[in-house]
């Protein structure tokens, strides 16, 4: 694990005190770009690769592998489902997304009620004792993301926040505090 020290006694100080309102530009953008998607109740093959590239650039032969026709299938199931772990399901099942991807397209969709589930952020949940597994932040399965969800849909409800301000806020105070590799 990333060698980091706690400099606040506890999470809930942590977020009190560095809470980030304001999203990233680009990123800002692209939500914009995106906003109708739950309207209309999918999104297109041109939509689900400029949201997985956001997330990470290399798998892009598999992401474009995937046919318009089974982005727009799977993305209908995703938008129409109550189920969290479901979605997580469904967008996993798609060439190249892993569960950080998926977790980024419910999160550019709605950024009030989802995070991206991140190495960074789920080191410093560790470290701060809001999740007991995992201590490197790596190989989420679908039951730590869901865990992961219900931690930061609760701090964003305890601090008025979207489950983005929340997951943002810790992936920008990883990167202050950590000592050494990322990914040792």
């Amino acid at each position: 694990m990333t060698a980091m020290k706690k400099e606040y006694s506890n999470i809930q100080e942590l977020i009190g005190n560095e809470l980030l309102r304001r999203e990233h530009g680009p990123t800002r953008e692209l939500i914009a770009r995106l906003r109708n998607i739950r309207r209309q109740g999918y999104f297109t093959k041109s939509q689900f690769l400029q949201m997985c590239h956001w997330k990470g650039p290399r798998p892009l032969k598999h992401y474009k592998s995937n046919s318009e026709d089974l982005v727009v299938l799977v993305s209908k199931k995703v938008l129409a489902t109550e189920y969290e772990k479901r979605r997580i399901e469904l967008l996993s099942s798609l060439k190249g997304v892993s569960i950080p991807v998926a977790s980024a397209i419910l999160m550019l969709i709605d950024p009030k009620k989802y995070g991206v589930i991140d190495i960074r952020v789920w080191q410093l949940l560790y470290l701060y004792g809001s999740v007991k597994t995992k201590p490197d932040g790596k190989n989420f399965s679908i039951a730590n993301w869901y865990t992961y969800l219900m931690k930061i849909r609760y701090f964003a409800s305890r601090f008025n926040a979207s489950a983005r301000q929340i997951e943002r806020t810790l992936f920008e105070y990883h990167k202050t505090i950590q000592e050494g590799n990322l990914y040792d």
